[in-house]
């Protein structure tokens, strides 16, 4: 009988070591997401209401779409640390690819993304190929 009022003992202590153990753990305040924030603007200089900005992972995982206010301005928030690229588009015309863009946990980067018409983007070309 005194060796299972032990073994009740001992249970019992760690039992309530993991209770507190995770009580404390959930108590701790959590890491907030990074933010990409930011204005789009157009190739007339002026900020571009309603334009999407499409952003996804460096890896090309999870694309997702924003849209922005009447002032040109987005904020994308809760985001992964991660590397992402992200462009801008409005009425056919569109920003160039910002390509990893690092962000670290609870850090918050600000972009300007410019929308240019099709013939003042750079060409990309394929080796071997014209």
């Amino acid at each position: 009988m005194k060796c299972k009022a032990i073994l009740l003992a001992a249970g019992l202590a760690i039992t309530a070591a993991a209770y507190v153990t995770a009580g404390t753990a959930a108590a701790m305040p959590q890491s907030h997401g990074a933010t990409l924030a930011g204005v789009v603007i157009g190739p007339d200089d002026k900020p571009v209401a309603n334009a999407s900005v499409s952003y996804q992972s460096s890896g090309g995982s999870a694309p997702h779409a924003v849209r922005t206010d009447a002032r040109g301005r987005f904020s994308i928030g809760k985001l992964r640390a991660d590397n992402y690229d992200m462009r801008a588009s409005s009425k056919g015309i569109f920003s160039e690819w910002e390509k990893n863009i690092t962000l670290r946990p609870g850090q918050t980067k600000t972009m300007t993304l410019r929308l240019i018409y099709a013939k003042e983007m750079p060409k990309v070309t394929t080796p071997g190929k014209p």
